[in-house]
């Protein structure tokens, strides 16, 4: 077995306690050095429900975009958008092992505040 990061340790950890159902998806968020990704995924039947990538042509058009805490606003209130027009009003978020600070806690806040509960 490959030897795995602390983020990848405690993504495990938390994944044990946390999972999405039909009633309450799981918004999972995954920073790379120069992508942002956040997805609604149903675990019960393993379908990813809605997703926003910084790899879209929407954020490819913008040259300004970056994994910052300006963009991880932007995809946080994208991601409330695309879940609320599929009708999901509440999810279990997953920080996916990172710390919940930063644009962690940006792209959270601006789910919320787009109308999502968690």
């Amino acid at each position: 077995m490959p030897s795995l990061s602390s983020r990848q340790i405690r993504h495990r950890r938390i994944r044990k306690k946390v999972s999405g159902t039909i009633e309450r998806p799981r918004l999972s968020v995954y920073f790379s050095g120069q992508h942002i990704t956040a997805q609604v995924i149903n675990d019960t039947s393993g379908v990813t429900l809605a997703s926003v990538h910084t790899t879209e042509k929407q954020f490819k058009d913008d040259v300004s975009i970056r994994p910052n805490i300006t963009t991880a606003m932007k995809v946080g209130q994208l991601i409330a958008a695309r879940g609320l027009s599929k009708n999901i009003k509440k999810v279990v978020f997953d920080r996916g092992g990172f710390s919940y600070h930063g644009k962690i806690k940006a792209l959270a806040e601006a789910a919320r505040t787009a109308g999502l509960e968690f």
